[in-house]
């Protein structure tokens, strides 16, 4: 078995990562459930930030019905390989993580909602894996744009992991950093679980309830 086959739980370095490509990834033209656009310009009201919890199917589902959400679309961010593939990302060779990019009204929903969608459902403790779904691509993930975003989402960790101890659960494994390129998945990806109701879905929280603050 190959060194990439065997370790999938390891991230590769940028020499490692596969080489990608120049080409982005077409896009349908709107959201199937929303009907906004799934790419930019956003209104310039809109804050956005990107949520990897595993399986991006069921993550996006899980956003896009929240009022005051613009728009929703499932991608790659956090690795090294431009514009992957699926089966890339898949293969562990590209550093991404499945995500889910959210673009939202502050004024009408607030970051700490989406942060508390985030961390209730999923476990953020179990490093490169979300229950079944094992390896980097499913990795937990926080991919922010504003110092504002940064500092609330560190005081919600912080609040969590007490939570989370007090449960018995290990620390929080979350990568959280300023929000780098996000490629955007193919088409079929988009909205899933809206096009195929009866589609696969492995998220799974671990039951502990966020405060709201």
């Amino acid at each position: 078995m190959s060194l990439f086959g065997s370790s999938k739980m390891l991230m590769v370095t940028a020499a490692e990562a596969l080489p990608g490509r120049d080409d982005v990834m077409p896009l349908p033209e709107t959201h199937v459930v929303l009907g906004t656009p799934l790419a930019a310009p956003f209104p310039p009201h809109c804050e956005s930030a990107v949520f990897a919890m595993g399986c991006f199917w069921g993550a996006e589902r899980k956003f896009w019905g929240i009022p005051g959400v613009h728009t929703t679309a499932v991608g790659y961010v956090g690795g090294f390989t431009p514009n992957p593939l699926y089966e890339e990302v898949c293969s562990g060779r590209t550093g991404h993580t499945e995500a889910v990019l959210v673009v939202f009204d502050p004024e009408t929903v607030s970051f700490a909602t989406l942060l508390r969608v985030f961390w209730e459902n999923h476990d953020p403790t179990q490093g490169m894996r979300q229950g079944n779904d094992i390896g980097t691509q499913y990795r937990s993930g926080l991919y922010l744009t504003t110092a504002a975003q940064s500092a609330e989402a560190e005081a919600a960790r912080q609040t969590y992991q007490g939570l989370l101890n007090a449960a018995g659960y290990g620390a929080i494994t979350t990568e959280s950093i300023k929000l780098g390129p996000f490629y955007y998945a193919e088409p079929y990806h988009q909205q899933y679980l809206a096009k195929n109701p009866g589609g696969y879905c492995g998220l799974g929280g671990t039951g502990i309830r966020c405060p709201q603050r």
